[in-house]
């Protein structure tokens, strides 16, 4: 392997990360050309073997894998203060903004105009919900066994209710399996033997996983204490934290499971209100799963005793992102070491190609969800034996959303317009549709 042209100074690292980080919009596609332009070909920070290596990694773990991956290349470059400053620094500005977006809706939601732009917005993300569905279908479902995956995993969830942890773990333990005796069934290439690496650093990863876990657990227990386990901000934060360990294949994967259970099991938001919440996380910098945090913000915002409702909003925006995302520096942290030898592990890679295959799955359910709830105002359940549909009352469907939801189709699919011209143009029209009375 190569070695980089030039190592930066810690304060050279964290002037461009945290330009990296106020200039990532674009999903994790965008994100991670951003990074490989300004650290690898630019500056040659760091070698593209090792970008590319380090990638792959990061693809194993759960949670935000660009996020993760300017971690890796903070430690990498500076050890853990290195990763702490890059990984927070693609955070915090996108976090920032959200925040400042959310106290907006929620002191405004009720208003006709500003219910007229999110209009224009819904239709938007049904539109990017079944690009991005596309996309990770044409790379991932290369293999007959892969797409049984993919159709098995959707109709687990949109017919049998099945639980996203259950799906997304299930499929991981098949493809761990199916690696070692059929590796073909997935398309995986031959592994290559690991090298031998000494001393191997168990001491760094265990340091790691305590330090983490207890910066992980603290506001929770604080929490507990204070406020006891019936409060919303215990339930906020005992949910997304379950969510980040299971947050394989991105944003979208877990967008459909986080959506019924804060719309349906909690009662946080509404459904209409959920996409809105992408359609703010996919115009601002930093990782998509963001839109954790509207939604822990609106969950405090509207039962926000004993405290005022800015500031259990703000609360629970703060620890939706702390519990969302301090396991993120954990896995890197712990195994960021371990990383050549991961590379090897063909269980591992059988592994995620298997749950990559049930994410196209998943992301299937989110795009018929989002649908349902975005162009029907009544959608009702329908239960016979094991299987239960959602299905729309036809009587009930907005004719403005729908089409609108042409609209964006055309510009996303024919013209190929950008993320944020999208989201402007429809945002526009949505104001044009309210305003004439349609």
């Amino acid at each position: 392997m190569s070695e980089p042209t030039h190592t930066p100074s810690f304060r050279e690292l964290v002037r461009v990360c945290a330009r990296i980080g106020c200039l990532s919009f674009g999903g994790p596609a965008g994100q991670i050309a951003l990074m490989h332009q300004e650290l690898v070909e630019e500056r040659r920070w760091i070698t593209e073997e090792q970008y590319l290596h380090a990638l792959n990694f990061c693809h194993l773990l759960p949670g935000p894998e660009a996020q993760q991956l300017a971690t890796w290349i903070g430690w990498k470059l500076h050890g853990v203060k290195g990763g702490l400053a890059a990984g927070l620094l693609f955070v915090i500005p996108g976090a920032l903004v959200i925040l400042g977006l959310s106290m907006l809706y929620g002191f405004a939601a009720k208003l006709g105009w500003f219910a007229a732009l999110f209009l224009g917005i819904k239709a938007a993300v049904l539109g990017i919900v079944v690009q991005a569905l596309l996309r990770v279908a044409s790379r991932a479902l290369d293999a007959p066994f892969k797409r049984g995956i993919a159709v098995a995993a959707f109709v687990g969830l949109a017919a049998l209710s099945l639980p996203f942890p259950l799906v997304v773990l299930g499929a991981g333990l098949l493809g761990t399996v199916v690696a070692k005796l059929r590796p073909d069934w997935l398309a995986l290439k031959p592994v290559a033997p690991a090298p031998a690496r000494s001393p191997r650093p168990w001491r760094t990863s265990v340091t790691s996983v305590l330090l983490g876990l207890a910066a992980w657990a603290a506001p929770m227990a604080a929490i507990l204490i204070v406020l006891g386990p019936d409060h919303v901000l215990w339930k906020v934060g005992a949910f997304f934290s379950k969510l980040a360990v299971v947050t394989f294949g991105g944003a979208y994967a877990v967008l459909a499971y986080m959506g019924q259970q804060s719309v349906e099991h909690y009662g946080w938001l509404s459904a209409g209100e959920m996409a809105d919440g992408l359609g703010l996380a996919e115009t601002t910098p930093g990782p998509l799963i963001m839109v954790t945090q509207f939604v822990g913000y609106l969950a405090a915002f509207r039962a926000p005793e004993p405290f005022s409702p800015l500031l259990a909003g703000v609360l629970g925006a703060a620890l939706t992102t702390w519990v969302t995302f301090v396991p993120c520096f954990v896995w890197i942290f712990t195994f960021a070491p371990w990383i050549e030898r991961l590379e090897h592990a063909r269980a591992l890679k059988g592994g995620l190609a298997a749950i990559t295959a049930a994410v196209v799955g998943v992301i299937a359910n989110l795009s018929l969800w989002f649908a349902l709830h975005v162009l029907f105002a009544r959608v009702e359940t329908h239960r016979l034996g094991p299987v239960s549909l959602d299905l729309p009352d036809p009587a009930s469907l907005h004719w403005s959303a729908a089409v609108l939801a042409v609209i964006a189709a055309v510009l996303i699919f024919h013209l190929r317009l950008g993320l944020i011209k999208v989201l402007g143009v429809m945002m526009v029209l949505g104001l044009g549709v309210s305003a004439a009375g349609l």
